[in-house]
């Protein structure tokens, strides 16, 4: 027998002398490999075993074309492999609750009325992350053929009241920076997002390492996306009182990077600190960073350059927002003047 080892190859012998070797992976398929280690026929079989597919999670112990066994399929494929943690983290926990209603039953035979009925019984904002996700897996059904057309297609949901997350208001930035003073945690942090426009999950792993010049490059974790960011004066001004030794800007009194939940209850703690309300989110400074460039009229395609949004719709309501505001102070303007001429 030979002394070769090779990762994820388990031998033993049998009773008469003989050597067996099996490919051995944690969540792969276990395949005989013939032959000794090291041989031509071998290594073939060793290389087509390493690059298999993974076996979904859960899908030997699913009835085939069931909810639960589409479920299964989906976890291990590369579409959901592929997207950003929290994304993963979000539809996972959406999935897992509808297999547990409705795992047993078959896929293919799970009407458009059905799905619609389950989402309108829901508030706005869960029932789209449950249509996101749901969609997600039928598209994934369609793939493998388990499905031939999609039964979400054209379910409209409720649309959401208001405006949805909190934007900052000028005030309240202010208000924010007259308790938090540069060189503390907070207000590195707060002008992280005001001055970047970047998601939390995006904030809390920025370092000196990604600075280039006047740019700080990153790539989103939610859309993959790369950007260049200009530095603005004031967020320079803050980081430079950074040190230099540090791997990333906002960090716990331990030095260690924040976990998105501890950053999202520790600057809440500090939007307390300052008077605001529960209001004031993080992610609401990204949304300031938009009202500002609208302000300034920027285009949508420039606002977009620098928040990246992947969609220009979100984008729009702040420029449409401001040019109502613009329009609105020119008639005010205009109508001022006419009835001073007529006085």
């Amino acid at each position: 027998m030979s002394s070769i080892r090779i990762r994820f190859v388990q031998a033993w012998v049998d009773r008469e002398g003989r050597a067996h070797h099996y490919f051995r992976r944690r969540g792969f398929e276990r395949v005989p490999l013939p032959g000794l280690p090291g041989s031509p026929e071998f290594m073939r079989a060793y290389e087509a075993a390493l690059g298999s597919t993974p076996v979904p999670i859960g899908a030997a112990r699913s009835k085939p074309g069931s909810v639960a066994a589409a479920i299964a399929s989906y976890f291990g494929s590369a579409a959901f492999r592929h997207l950003a943690p929290t994304t993963q983290q979000v539809r996972r926990a959406v999935l897992e609750a509808f297999k547990r209603e409705h795992g047993d039953k078959m896929i293919r035979a799970m009407p458009r009325k059905f799905i619609a009925a389950l989402l309108d019984a829901m508030e706005p904002t869960a029932a789209r992350n449950w249509r996101n996700a749901i969609r997600a897996l039928v598209r994934h059904c369609i793939k493998i053929e388990l499905l031939d057309d999609d039964p979400t297609a054209g379910i409209k949901l409720q649309p959401i009241k208001g405006d949805g997350i909190h934007t900052w208001t000028e005030t309240e930035i202010s208000r924010f920076e007259s308790v938090h003073q540069i060189g503390s945690r907070e207000r590195l942090a707060f002008a992280l997002g005001l001055h970047t426009g970047q998601r939390r999950g995006d904030v809390i792993r920025m370092g000196r390492q990604h600075i280039r010049g006047d740019l700080l490059h990153v790539t989103q974790q939610k859309t993959g996306k790369a950007l260049a960011i200009p530095l603005h004066p004031e967020l320079q001004a803050i980081l430079d009182t950074v040190p230099a030794t540090q791997m990333t800007f906002v960090q716990t009194l331990r030095g260690k990077p924040y976990q998105p939940k501890a950053f999202t209850q520790w600057f809440a703690e500090a939007c307390d600190k300052a008077g605001l309300s529960s209001a004031c989110t993080f992610h609401g400074l990204r949304k300031a960073f938009c009202r500002r460039r609208a302000e300034a009229e920027c285009t949508v395609h420039e606002i977009a350059a620098g928040s990246g949004h992947g969609s220009l719709r979100e984008v729009e309501r702040y420029t449409k927002a401001a040019d109502q505001l613009k329009l609105a102070r020119a008639a005010m303007a205009r109508t001022m003047a006419a009835q001073k001429g007529v006085a």
